[in-house]
């Protein structure tokens, strides 16, 4: 998919550029109609090929436009599920994301009879309503955005069929255990690949607040000061009871160097030994953090009697090799999850 696409005008003839293959990029029109009743609503439609699409979507809660790539399932004769794919922490606005990184993760998901929804946007903010407006990050109303105003504008826009699954990584795993909490039946299977989906205890509050930090925000504008029943009731592990039934699939690795670090027995020190002990020390360490987690949760979710798919191979750094091999690795669970063939 290309990146940096220009919206287009809702008055430029899409249907132009399009194949005959699929009637919703035929018709822009079916993209544009739909307004939900806060008035949030599709603003621009780019058709990038037979496939691919690019929306800009109106955000009523946050009163500004949200950006989302969209990928079409190639038979689309009928309605079909939606994949939502998160980026993490940069939220798709560098080249630190899925498209950028491992583009074949689309060529794999675009063999699937599936929409696939990867939205750009929500620096840092974990994807959740905060409880009051950033200095540097805004105003971020993304639970509201993902759970009240999206869904419905793409299901009625692209004709889905209404069954949709979430995959996330990095600091996006804690929003998408927390979406599916927030609004049950939403998504019918979640996959979190090297996330700390844990925020209450000292160890995840404190790594919230560095990702939040990271990119000058500041963590209290989104959960309050620390001990603020906010943070409670947005981590996931206190609630996990409530993910019971649906298909999970939970993966971390621990920050000891692994395929994609060490080859024939030697450190990888391309693109340079300096920034490969950066990798190793900077994303090893935020692997070690999203282990800690993400073993914890499995942990109450065996507890809980609640069943998952879990991967915690014994290493793996913070890497996009390991993404893009848990979300394949993942495609079962989220198959299941959305009614097609895994």
């Amino acid at each position: 998919m290309t990146a940096g696409l220009v919206t287009v005008a809702l008055a430029t003839p899409v249907a132009a550029h399009a194949t005959p293959a699929d009637p919703i990029i035929e018709s822009g029109a079916l993209l544009t109609d739909p307004v939900s009743a806060d008035g949030s609503k599709v603003i621009g439609v780019e058709v990038v090929d037979g496939r691919n699409i690019a929306l800009e979507v109106y955000s009523a809660a946050m009163d500004k436009s949200v950006h989302l790539d969209v990928l079409r399932p190639a038979d689309t004769s009928r309605p079909r599920p939606t994949l939502y794919l998160f980026n993490g922490t940069d939220a798709g606005t560098t080249d630190k994301s899925w498209h950028a990184q491992v583009p074949e993760v689309f060529d794999f998901l675009g063999e699937k009879d599936i929409n696939v929804i990867v939205p750009t946007g929500g620096l840092a903010s974990y994807y959740t309503d905060w409880r009051a407006t950033d200095p540097v990050l805004g105003v971020n109303k993304w639970k509201t955005f993902f759970t009240e105003e999206l869904p419905p504008l793409i299901d009625a826009g692209l004709g889905t069929n209404g069954v949709n699954a979430i995959a996330a990584v990095s600091m996006s795993a804690t929003p998408a255990l927390n979406l599916a909490i927030t609004k049950p039946g939403l998504f019918r299977a979640a996959a979190t690949y090297s996330g700390c989906v844990q925020t209450s205890d000292p160890v995840g509050q404190t790594f919230a607040r560095i990702v939040v930090a990271s990119v000058g925000g500041n963590a209290d504008n989104m959960y309050g000061p620390p001990g603020d029943p906010m943070w409670a009731d947005n981590d996931p592990y206190l609630h996990a009871d409530r993910l019971r039934g649906m298909p999970l699939y939970i993966s971390s690795g621990n920050g000891i160097p692994g395929m994609y670090d060490i080859v024939d027995g030697r450190f990888v020190i391309a693109p340079g030994v300096a920034g490969y002990l950066v990798h190793l020390i900077f994303d090893g360490t935020i692997e070690t953090a999203t282990g800690y987690c993400t073993r914890n949760l499995v942990a109450h979710l065996a507890e809980l009697g609640i069943p998952a798919t879990v991967d915690l191979p014994p290493d793996g750094v913070h890497s996009w090799g390991v993404f893009r091999d848990e979300l394949i690795k993942s495609w079962p669970v989220l198959a299941e999850g959305l009614g097609v063939p895994a």
